[in-house]
């Protein structure tokens, strides 16, 4: 059945001509950079030029929709006015550069293996401070009064998103402004393909950066957490991003003292939920997107994840990494979160174990979500193969056929 919901198809219509500018994405976004700089009063030519180059992704997208393009623009330009807020605050009080981001802890691994439920564990900790949705798209000082009116914004723009477009994602992966986030949102690059669909000369732009592209990606995020702890109670930073399995080594770069919480789980349980998570997510900016395809790229996606994070963790001495296994953290999580408390070297209280409860609880109303690989062109034998060298590590410390006590 298709995700491409009705008041999409409605607004596509109505639209349809806004799509033209697809044909000259160079003009288009040329003009929304004009606009981002006349508000800010500044320009950063070289980051408007690598989002540029998303922007000429997206315009490959065969199906692209008229609400997608529009929505892509959107997120783009707002991506861009941020980083030209970042770089206004740097310039006028330079000292915030000088801010100590110490011993940050970055949770990944594959999609839907409760990284998100991890984050959120360990964010929660008064000691702790993971990156709220809505500073990562508004990054500043603190003020209540500019914290208040994003959030509601942001808040409210989400609603009519999710209920008009895109109502799966309140069920598959509930947010809210003020929650702890994926670090995704304050990073320029490495995740849209996963967001609006396959770009050819987007994939091929990335590569080319070599090394030195992801490395300035994390002194942006390194920035935008220096803004965000400027002046506020310093606590340690707890980060997420299913793909920075792809970059341990240069988060290490940037963030030498980092500490990785890698959550795991059978591929097997994961591709399918990622599968239709994808199918959600590109029904926002594509007409009927084709799920064969949806099922290659995400298999693609995931083994390239794996293979990147289990050659990267070679490198690294083994008190960086604190492995998280599913079924563990599911069938005992009043024992299991106090162990990866104490192997990131952070305290477990009285008051933390208090809330834990609080934070394993389901969002009220949300369903249970429902997929199958099988719709999406793939079979647990061809993904088994194709995990072969990632299994083998996780049946060292992991029960791949146990049932989860929990769905988490």
């Amino acid at each position: 059945m298709s995700r491409t919901t009705r008041a999409a198809k409605l607004v596509n219509t109505v639209f349809g001509p806004a799509l033209r500018g697809r044909d000259d994405p160079a003009a288009a976004w040329a003009k929304a950079v004009a606009r981002a700089e006349r508000a800010a009063g500044t320009t950063d030519p070289e980051f408007a030029a690598g989002l540029g180059a998303v922007v000429a992704g997206v315009a490959e997208i065969p199906r692209l929709s008229a609400l997608g393009w529009t929505l892509a623009l959107t997120t783009l330009q707002d991506r861009y006015v941020n980083r030209l807020r970042i770089n206004a605050l740097l310039a006028n009080r330079p000292e915030i550069a000088d801010e100590p981001i110490e011993r940050p802890v970055f949770v990944l691994g594959l999609p839907r293996t409760a990284t998100t439920l991890a984050h959120r564990l360990l964010a929660a900790s008064p000691e702790h401070r993971g990156p709220l949705l809505w500073e990562m798209g508004y990054t500043g000082l603190e003020d209540p009064a500019v914290a208040a009116r994003q959030i509601k914004r942001h808040d409210l723009g989400s609603r009519i998103t999710t209920a008009l477009f895109a109502p799966g994602l309140k069920d598959q992966h509930p947010t809210a402004a003020a929650q702890p986030e994926e670090s995704m949102w304050l990073l320029p690059h490495g995740f849209w393909q996963a967001q609006f669909g396959p770009m050819p000369s987007y994939a091929a732009w990335l590569a080319g950066r070599g090394a030195a592209g992801p490395a300035c990606d994390f002194e942006h995020l390194k920035r935008g957490l220096q803004v965000l702890q400027h002046g506020r109670e310093r606590r340690r930073w707890i980060l997420k991003f299913p793909q920075h399995l792809n970059d341990m080594p240069t988060i290490k770069e940037v963030f030498p003292d980092a500490t990785f919480v890698w959550t795991h789980r059978d591929p097997a349980a994961v591709v399918g939920s990622t599968c239709s998570l994808i199918e959600t997510a590109w029904s926002l900016y594509q007409n009927d997107p084709d799920r064969t395809e949806i099922g290659r790229f995400v298999l693609d996606m995931l083994v390239t994840m794996v293979t990147n994070g289990l050659e990267s963790r070679l490198g690294l001495p083994p008190s960086a990494i604190v492995d998280v296994p599913y079924h563990r953290l599911s069938a005992e999580p009043h024992a299991e979160v106090p162990r990866v408390y104490a192997a990131i070297g952070a305290s477990w209280t009285t008051s933390d174990q208090a809330r834990l409860d609080a934070v394993l609880a389901r969002p009220a109303g949300s369903r249970p979500h429902r997929y199958d690989m099988t719709d999406y062109g793939l079979s647990p034998e061809r993904v088994t193969e194709a995990f072969a060298p990632y299994l083998g590590l996780l049946g060292t410390f992991d029960a791949t056929d146990a049932a989860p006590t929990t769905e988490l």
